[in-house]
């Protein structure tokens, strides 16, 4: 019994809602790790506090939700409206945003390969063949026209499912682009916030220095006078000349420092240096969180961008494997093709000009030299290579985050020391000013609580820096809270998918 090639094709089209199997490792997700703390040691519930900008103390909330705008904390106008610039303009957020869509439509792309191809042919042409060719050598057959118009249909059965395979790992992709983008917002949050600070403490030692040039010009000025009254050498008056000299030394690479680090902030928002417009930011301007939210460890490795994204690498090396296994499974595949064909156009649709076919193929691999043994022993060193790297990414996440938490709890710390030995030097530079000018001291105890002065006072200006950096570090080790901005996107997009009409 003969079947209609109209038949076959639909035949064909019915295969496409067969569920083939499915060879090689379906993917585990990794087990988060089962520790309780990020420390061998607990931390105190909070740090420790000194009476100076930047000197408040902080508290440790664990399980508290990271927001997603965590840099508002800092309660900074300035520095919210610089963050949101960049997240518009900035070019890293834009190529991965492209590297995104790449996948995306490389996913697409490869869906066709559970559907049948479905193509058209219309096709003209001349001709002359031999009589040799009808075993009529003799017979000179003359030149004609053939016309072809068909439709053919082809289909590979997934049997062992390697194309499955395929697109799973296409998608595993394109979540891997999706935390790329998450890492690429979070860096350039941090990196913005982090700038900024560095910029508040450049501004603040730049004009410490200034002070205490300020001061040691006096100081260079009373000297001079007390040599014309004879009070003192030229040896002196030397000495605070040289100290002066050395302290304005200290001014120009920090004026430089703040420029770099301004241009750089320029090129984190996608400006350049001279188009920027950048606000200057000053310590003063800035508010030290109070309540630092502390993620569980066990769920660190569902929030933090390079832990997924390490993830989705893994997920793709696995389905990698059922490709390579599913090379060594018979291929089937199957065609039909219906048309019609005629020397003329005027016959292309007559009742002895139609054309099909059918046809259905095997292939079994049976010896290509190793090759596919070799292919699939790569596909399970793949996987194995992977693993190894999500397990670094997760055991480098729980490293930054318990380094931070010690930073702040360090800081806190140094900062106190420091705001203590900064009035305490201050106090004795004021006495030994006061004693000098007295003739109660000489120059050397003057020129000796100067220098610590200066030391203690760009210290400080170093110490309230390092709270609010480590700050904005903590936040970072623990992800940022970018999930939330997702979250509320995806909500956004469906409802605007469910308004269209």
């Amino acid at each position: 019994m003969s079947l209609h090639p109209i038949r076959l094709g639909a035949l064909i089209l019915a295969c496409t809602g067969l569920a083939a199997c499915v060879v090689g490792p379906d993917y585990q997700r990794p087990e988060p790790p089962a520790e309780a703390g990020y420390a061998a040691t607990p931390l105190p519930a909070q740090t420790a506090s000194a009476p100076v900008a930047g000197g408040s103390e902080q508290r440790f909330v664990y399980a508290r939700e990271i927001p997603a705008q965590w840099w508002q904390l800092y309660r900074s106008p300035a520095l919210d409206r610089l963050i949101r610039t960049a997240l518009a303009d900035s070019p890293s957020l834009e190529a991965a945003q492209a590297a995104l869509r790449v996948s995306q439509e490389n996913l697409r792309a490869a869906t066709a390969v559970l559907y049948p191809s479905v193509d058209a042919k219309l096709s003209a042409s001349r001709q002359k063949i031999s009589g040799a060719s009808q075993d009529e050598p003799q017979i000179s057959i003359p030149a004609f026209n053939l016309y072809n118009a068909s439709v053919s249909v082809s289909y590979a059965l997934d049997v062992a499912g390697g194309a499955r395979r395929e697109l799973e790992s296409l998608e595993a992709q394109i979540d891997y682009q999706r935390y790329q983008i998450a890492a690429t917002y979070l860096t350039l949050t941090s990196n913005i916030v982090t700038s900024a600070v560095s910029e508040a403490s450049l501004r603040a030692q730049i004009g410490a220095t200034r002070d205490i040039i300020d001061a040691e010009r006096s100081a260079l000025e009373v000297v001079e006078k007390q040599l014309a009254l004879g009070a003192v050498s030229s040896a002196e008056v030397l000495a605070q000349r040289a100290q002066l000299a050395q302290t304005r030394a200290t001014l120009p690479p920090l004026q430089k420092a703040l420029a770099q680090t301004r241009n750089a902030l320029a090129t984190l928002i996608g400006k350049t240096p001279a188009a920027a417009g950048l606000p200057q930011f000053e310590l003063a301007g800035l508010d030290l969180p109070q309540e630092l939210p502390v993620s569980l460890p066990s769920a660190l490795v569902r929030q933090r961008p390079d832990i997924q994204a390490a993830e989705a690498l893994l997920r793709q090396a696995s389905a990698q494997v059922g490709v390579a296994i599913a090379a060594e499974y018979p291929q089937f595949n199957l065609s039909a093709g219906y048309g019609t064909e005629a020397t003329a156009t005027g016959g292309l649709f007559g009742p002895n000009s139609t054309i099909w076919s059918v046809g259905a193929g095997l292939l079994q691999p049976i010896f290509h030299g190793g090759a596919l043994k070799a292919q699939q022993r790569a596909a399970v060193a793949a996987y194995d290579q992977a693993a190894a790297q999500y397990r670094r990414t997760v055991l480098g996440a729980f490293q930054n985050v318990a380094d931070a938490l010690r930073a702040l709890d360090s800081d806190a710390q140094a900062l106190k020391a420091q705001a203590e030995a900064e009035a305490a030097a201050r106090a004795s530079l004021e006495l030994a000013r006061s004693q000098f000018e007295l003739g109660a001291a000489n120059y050397l105890v003057l020129l000796s609580a100067e220098r610590q002065y200066q030391q203690t006072r760009l210290s400080l200006i170093g110490a309230q820096a390092a709270r609010f950096a480590d700050t904005a570090a903590l936040f970072q080790a623990l992800g940022g809270g970018w999930w939330h901005d997702a979250a509320a996107q995806a909500h956004e997009s469906d409802t605007k998918g469910s308004r269209t009409p």
